[in-house]
Parts: structure tokens; C-alpha cells; sequence
């Protein structure tokens, strides 16, 4: 059996039939989205322009290094970690032929963001494309977080990402030399989530600190845009956020792609926004998800759960319904 009930203005379909493994006893969607992987934009793209990238030497960072790399550009990557850093440059740079420097960098510390910025200039020069992806994260039930906790989220997020982008932009200014800034935040940012909290609080920091640059800044020649990623296996974000594997199956079931994404097709659109194919792109806040956030937000998107023998009965007792 089955009952259709109203409560508290929110409707509600109770099924009593036992749950199917599948969605509506149909294939898994994944193989009609399978990821693309290779370069997007044409060879050269990125010739003659120099990209700095935080938390540049692993994940994400990484994936649009290579990417950056592949298409011409000279690359600086910088994080805490100068071995990692080290060690992702050379193989980058041995497989592309381009440049890829790597410079420590504390995001968190802006006199050290100031030194890294000297240490750019001197080698390259100033940077066409910014990325600010380093970034922070746990899980935390928000009653057991302790201050250092939320600091160090906080600190790298989003002071981290405005004393990158303010250090830059004043320089950038003063060269009258325009650029392309880009930051990694996530689907979150725009709904908030329990247990990620200050994840949450400063990714949301950081998009309006990116909104609020397009409106002013667009005057230098600064374009700022945000990707906002859901689920993409790394090893350092999924060692913090899913450390037994227990989610990522739940994570799976409800991205209507039926797959998590790959580093290479962030990575693809992150060199999209950030070439001059997209001149005329900024303030834009790009969901990369699979679905997952439209899936999660629609009252009655569990229904796809719902078999079509299921269907059928809810449909009979639907018709008989009698009255408002």
C-alpha cells in the first residue's frame, strides 16, 4: 500500500513497497555521461600568458596546471608544501615543454603572500590568469568546533583568497595590466551545510568578494568568475570529508549523472574561464555538479526511486481520490 499525506504545508509520499536498487528499476545513467578528459580549447590558447595557481601542486590545483600547461601557458604554482610543489612542476613541465615554477607560499599570511608575489615578478613577471583554489576542510559536527578549527578553515579560504587577489590586484592596477581571476568555492557556498560550517561561511566569503571585484575592478581590465564544484574524488578533500568511504556511494545516488566528476573536466572549464574565449564572462558563478544540487533541492526529486509497477498503483489511487 501506499499514502499520499499533507502536513505541516509539506507533502509528503510515504511508500511502503520495499526500495528498489536502481532508480525506477532503470540502468545507472553514468555511461550516457562519461568524462572527457582531454584538452578542451585550441593548442596555444594560453601562449605568451603566465598563470598562477594556488594549492597549485595536487587535486584540483594540479589538474588545471597540467591543463594551463598543455595549452601554452607559463605556469606558477604555490602552496605550503614546496616539495609536493616541486615535484608536480617537473613532471608538468617535462611533459609539456612549458615552464612551471614553484614557490612557497602561505596563503593565510599576507606578508608571505606579498614575498611570493616579489619572487613571481622576478622570474615571470606578473600574472594574466589568477586561480585561487587552496583551500581547507573537515568534518565537524559545529558543536565539538573549536576556534583553531574554524580559524584554520577561515584563514586559508577566505583571508587566503583576498590577500592573493588583494596583493595582486593592486599591483595589476598599478601596471594598468589586466587579468583573469578565477576561484574554486563549492555548490555549499550558495546553500549552507551542516557539519562543513566554516567551509560553508568562508566559501560564501569569497563568491561575494568576487561579485563585489567584478562590479569595481572590471575598470582595470579584471575579470573574476567562480566554479562552484560538487563531488570530485581527490585524494586530500575526500581524506578529510569521506575518510571510511562510507558517503561517497550516498553521494553517487543522488547526482542525476550518476558519477562523481573528474579533476580534468574542472579543469577544462577553469581554462575556459579564465582564456579569452570567455572575454566577456565575469561575475559568473558556474555549478559544476552532475545535477547534484537541483537533485538535492526539488521537494519530490525522491521519487525517482519509485518503480514503474509503483507508478502504476500511486497513479490508481490518485485517480480515485475524491475532493480537494
Amino acid at each position: 500500500m501506499a499514502a499520499v499525506m499533507l502536513s505541516s504545508g509539506r507533502k509528503l509520499l510515504q511508500t511502503r513497497f520495499p526500495r528498489p536498487p536502481v532508480r525506477s528499476g532503470s540502468a545507472r545513467p553514468s555511461g550516457f555521461f562519461a568524462p572527457s578528459e582531454g584538452a578542451m580549447l585550441p593548442a596555444g590558447s594560453f601562449r605568451d600568458r603566465l598563470a598562477f595557481i594556488t594549492g597549485g601542486g595536487t587535486g584540483l590545483g594540479r589538474a588545471m596546471t597540467m591543463v594551463l600547461s598543455q595549452l601554452g601557458a607559463r605556469c606558477v604554482i604555490a602552496s605550503r608544501k614546496l616539495d609536493v610543489l616541486q615535484e608536480t612542476a617537473g613532471e608538468i613541465s617535462s611533459q609539456t615543454g612549458n615552464q612551471v615554477h614553484a614557490l612557497q607560499c602561505d596563503v593565510r599570511d599576507p606578508q608571505a603572500v606579498a614575498r611570493c608575489v616579489d619572487q613571481m615578478v622576478a622570474l615571470s613577471g606578473l600574472p594574466d590568469v589568477i586561480i585561487n583554489n587552496a583551500a581547507g576542510n573537515f568534518i565537524c559536527p559545529t558543536e565539538r568546533l573549536t576556534p583553531n578549527g574554524w580559524r584554520s578553515v577561515t584563514d586559508i579560504v577566505l583571508n587566503g583568497t583576498a590577500f592573493v587577489t588583494l596583493e595582486l590586484g593592486k599591483r595589476l592596477i598599478q601596471a594598468q595590466k589586466g587579468a583573469s581571476f578565477l576561484a574554486i568555492t563549492t555548490i555549499y557556498a550558495e546553500s549552507g551545510s551542516g557539519f562543513v560550517v566554516p567551509s560553508a561561511a568562508a566559501k560564501a566569503g569569497v563568491e561575494a568578494l568576487y561579485k563585489s571585484l567584478a562590479a569595481e575592478w572590471g575598470r582595470y581590465g579584471h575579470r573574476f568568475n567562480i566554479i562552484q564544484p560538487g563531488p570530485i574524488r581527490t585524494k586530500g578533500a575526500f581524506s578529510r570529508l569521506d575518510p571510511t568511504g562510507t558517503f561517497e556511494k550516498s553521494m553517487i545516488d543522488r547526482i542525476p549523472t550518476g558519477r562523481l566528476g573528474k579533476p580534468a573536466e574542472l579543469a577544462n572549464l577553469a581554462a575556459y574561464l579564465s582564456s579569452d574565449f570567455a572575454s566577456w564572462m565575469s561575475g559568473a558563478v558556474i555549478r559544476f555538479d552532475g545535477g547534484e544540487y537541483v537533485s538535492m533541492a526539488g521537494e519530490f526529486n525522491e521519487l525517482r526511486k519509485v518503480t514503474p509497477d509503483q507508478w502504476k498503483m500511486l497513479e490508481a489511487m490518485i485517480k480515485g481520490t475524491k475532493g480537494s
